[in-house]
């Protein structure tokens, strides 16, 4: 499956591809950024690589530039929707393709997925001195639940779209 933006693509990433990636065995077709995958990925990958199956929605997406076709990173979920219908993610994108927009709308295009999934709430937790990652989450109508000295988290309605309140 591949969801596409004007900027950026999300194709699953199966457990095999998972398997690819963290050995580094890439094929034609793949267009790996030199710099992914990037070292907080590798956890998450490694525990796909492993599994023997995986959620249709709500699993990990590679995040191609649209621009070149180039994997510049991912996007993933912690699992399906919990008992409340809250589902918990992350995103990361390679140092050189930061600050372009892309992850706004990886973002968005995940949330739309884990709507149309049946979550009916998004939570993320960003680093306490990562801005750009909280301005990501901020333009994608989060709001902030609660901060400590290294950890910040967010939370949003999948019911809203952003722009129709919650970012404060």
């Amino acid at each position: 499956m591949v969801i596409r933006g004007d900027l950026t693509a999300l194709e699953v990433i199966t457990p095999e591809l998972a398997r690819r990636i963290v050995r580094r065995d890439e094929r034609p077709g793949d267009d790996w950024h030199a710099e992914y995958p990037f070292a907080d990925e590798l956890v998450p990958l490694r525990s796909l690589a492993g599994a023997t199956s995986t959620d249709p929605v709500f699993t990990m997406y590679l995040v191609r530039r649209t621009s070149d076709g180039a994997a510049v990173g991912g996007i993933g979920f912690s699992g399906p929707p919990d008992g409340s219908g809250a589902v918990a993610f992350g995103y990361g994108f390679v140092p050189s393709a930061r600050g372009a927009g892309l992850a706004t709308e990886a973002v968005a295009l995940a949330l739309r997925l884990a709507a149309d999934g049946g979550a009916g709430t998004a939570v993320a937790e960003t680093d306490a001195a990562n801005v750009a990652s909280q301005r990501v989450l901020e333009k994608n109508g989060f709001v902030e639940l609660e901060r400590s000295a290294t950890l910040v988290t967010w939370r949003r309605s999948l019911a809203q779209r952003p722009g129709e309140g919650g970012a404060r």
